[in-house]
């Protein structure tokens, strides 16, 4: 009960926090600043659904930059092709992802291992060259956006990035209380007894076909979602901007930086990792683009060889020697 309890304080004061963040007056008040703060969430949200497959159900995915693909052109279509608002193109390309989803996952799931993590990466480029072909869909051009009407009804502002950061901050809502609800559900507890030993777990009665793929299911639906802020965010798409391993691998070393399996681990690896992104650029221009590539880089190999369950593990380390510490004062 003492660690429920802990843990609801916890929820509730990081989201105060997160809330307040925009109008604390100081640093965080430049547009660049707050720009750097929509990355934050946004990766963070979309680390966390990657999480959900990755690090609870434990089926290791290259290939999430698809849906998240998907879900970009769903509410990029529905503004640019149609002259819709970007809603229900958001929620038909979140929709259409799942469906994909349990459609292309289904044959590789009788993979395991690396080979399941092969067969991701084949699929990103086959999406890769087919949106690039595909006139429909914008071709390798993509779509621009036009200049229409600021506001929540088209989810778009030119002259200020603090409604961005709310519309960030509500997704991150939806997909954390979601990933803090399945933690204490059955479905939770059936994606880790998968990851943890996929056999042991048939054995006990859990099918494992059925618990993998509504992980995926609803890993790409959160995921398409986060792709449809992106392009509302950045107002054009193509498919090397979302439809790439570089888009996919950042999303999962994010989750390993932070910690696998954990429902913080992607808010701290995306708060290490964008602002690091970000201010390299800002600093040293096009070789920042290299820079915060070879810090990270090397951020991996720290926490890969000394914590591996990444900055959640490290933090969990030391909240245990100072219990520890404590208790021999005692």
């Amino acid at each position: 009960m003492n660690h429920a309890k802990k843990s609801r304080g916890l929820w509730y004061s990081v989201l105060l926090i997160l809330a307040l963040l925009p109008i604390i007056p100081g640093p965080l008040q430049g547009p660049f600043a707050q720009h750097v703060l929509v990355l934050i969430l946004l990766f963070a949200c979309m680390s966390q659904a990657w999480n959900i497959l990755g690090g609870y159900c434990g089926q290791v995915s290259f290939g999430h930059s698809v849906f998240f693909g998907i879900g970009a052109y769903g509410a990029g279509m529905a503004v640019v092709t149609y002259g819709l608002t970007p809603w229900p193109g958001a929620l038909a390309g979140a929709l259409l992802a799942a469906i994909v989803a349990m459609a292309i996952s289904y044959p590789c799931f009788r993979l395991k291992g690396h080979y399941f993590a092969i067969a991701t990466f084949a699929i990103v480029e086959i999406f890769n060259r087919l949106f690039m072909v595909w006139y429909w869909v914008g071709g390798a051009l993509g779509l621009d956006y036009p200049i229409i009407e600021e506001g929540w009804k088209n989810f778009m502002w030119f002259r200020t990035k603090t409604q961005y950061y709310y519309g960030a901050f509500g997704l991150f809502i939806i997909v954390f209380s979601f990933v803090r609800w399945m933690e204490g559900h059955k479905l939770g507890y059936y994606m880790r007894a998968v990851r943890d030993g996929q056999e042991a777990a048939e054995s006990l009665g859990v099918n494992s076909t059925s618990v993998k793929l509504t992980a995926i299911a609803i890993s790409a639906f959160l995921a398409a979602l986060c792709g449809a802020f992106f392009v509302q965010y950045n107002l054009r798409v193509d498919p090397p901007m979302v439809m790439s391993l570089d888009m996919s691998m950042r999303f999962v070393l994010i989750t390993i930086l932070g910690g696998l399996g954990t429902l913080w681990g992607p808010l701290l690896g995306a708060a290490i990792l964008i602002p690091l992104q970000e201010y390299t650029r800002a600093i040293w221009g096009g070789l920042g683009g290299g820079v915060d590539l070879i810090i990270f880089g090397i951020l991996i190999i720290l926490i890969v060889t000394r914590q591996p369950k990444g900055v959640m593990g490290f933090i969990s380390w030391l909240a245990n020697r100072s219990r520890a510490a404590k208790g021999g004062d005692e």
